[in-house]
């Protein structure tokens, strides 16, 4: 299918005059969460809440800061979720794409709002 990004503005909903981040962010249904890179986390003044122990693309493991909360927008949806602080560029899995009820279209290689529901996000809450 070849590479999905697409643009998303990030934000620290703790610091409302923070100004926000419209960034780059490569969609990847293959990975779980939301990833930043060290330089978004210092713009964006995200507190560590944890570390976490993740397993990387070649199989190796890496303890990497939590941080968070994250405000996501991208169209019309908005989630909140934390991100692991990892690489060198946004990274953003399928944990947030799924809560905000965003699709990746193999044909155009575009990430876009559910076909079935473009008004307001649609979940499973069991």
């Amino acid at each position: 299918m070849g590479l999905v990004n697409a643009n998303v503005i990030l934000k620290n909903p703790r610091i409302p005059e923070l100004q926000p981040l419209e960034v780059s962010a490569l969609a990847d249904t293959g990975a779980l969460h939301l990833c930043i890179p060290e330089h978004i986390r210092i713009q964006l003044q995200l507190e560590e809440l944890d570390k976490k122990e993740v397993t990387i693309a070649d199989g190796s493991k890496k303890l990497v800061s939590y941080v968070g909360p994250i405000e996501i927008r991208f169209k019309n949806r908005v989630g909140f979720v934390g991100a692991l602080v990892l690489g060198n560029q946004i990274l953003f899995g399928a944990i947030p794409m799924e809560d905000m009820d965003l699709v990746v279209i193999p044909s155009t290689r575009t990430l876009d709002v559910n076909p079935n529901s473009p008004n307001i996000a649609v979940s499973v809450a069991y």
